[in-house]
């Protein structure tokens, strides 16, 4: 279920021809022309986070179409609330300021604790590093997983049908990208680049 089309992107392929991508508006306008024009090819609006197809409603003119399309996405689901003042903080004592730092208990073997002290910075520097490498291999996990269901949901709606689609699935689960890339390369050009745009992890900040 998409939340908002203003802060999404969306594909959209007539057959096998991408014909737009970009704002859901963009591709709804897509969508409502091809099908005005008699086309013979399925015609589907993909959501570039999911993988999955958006169901649209074309009927009536383009302002029409959007009109239904900024109602059913709203771009803000909640009325402002009212925030209570905050209360003047206390004044700040002297030495180092605790950076948020909340003290709680640890309970570790003695080798563990043996290892930590000699860490460079102490047991708490060392600590926290660990776990923020923990978190951001989990984080590069969940991204992975998320590309690789994206790109599948992309390649069972529009490419089930074609060559090789098993071996490339396989190729994609297994990330084995460079292999995805020579099986798909006989797909039609448009279906292939974009089943490769969805397998890339998308890191912040980089384009996808």
């Amino acid at each position: 279920m998409i939340e908002s089309p203003f802060n999404a992107t969306f594909t959209t392929f007539e057959g096998h021809r991408l014909i737009a991508t970009g704002a859901l508006f963009d591709n709804a306008l897509a969508l409502k022309r091809a099908l005005a024009s008699g086309s013979l090819s399925p015609v589907f609006i993909f959501d570039d986070a999911t993988g999955r197809t958006v169901e649209v409603d074309t009927r009536g003119t383009d302002e029409e179409c959007c009109a239904r399309l900024a109602a059913r996405f709203p771009t803000s689901a909640q009325a402002p609330v009212d925030v209570p003042a905050e209360e003047p903080a206390p004044p700040r004592g002297r030495g180092r300021p605790k950076l948020g730092v909340v003290p709680r208990e640890v309970t570790l073997l003695p080798r563990h604790w043996e290892w930590l002290d000699t860490q460079s910075g102490g047991s708490s520097v060392a600590l926290r590093k660990l776990v923020e490498e923990a978190r951001r291999q989990s984080s590069e996990k969940d991204q992975m997983r998320k590309a690789h269901e994206r790109a599948y949901q992309f390649m069972v709606t529009i490419a089930g049908d074609l060559p090789g689609f098993e071996e490339a699935s396989r190729a994609l689960f297994a990330n084995d990208l460079p292999k995805m890339r020579v099986l798909v390369s006989t797909w039609p050009r448009d279906v292939g680049n974009h089943v490769m745009r969805l397998a890339q992890v998308k890191t912040e900040g980089a384009e996808a």
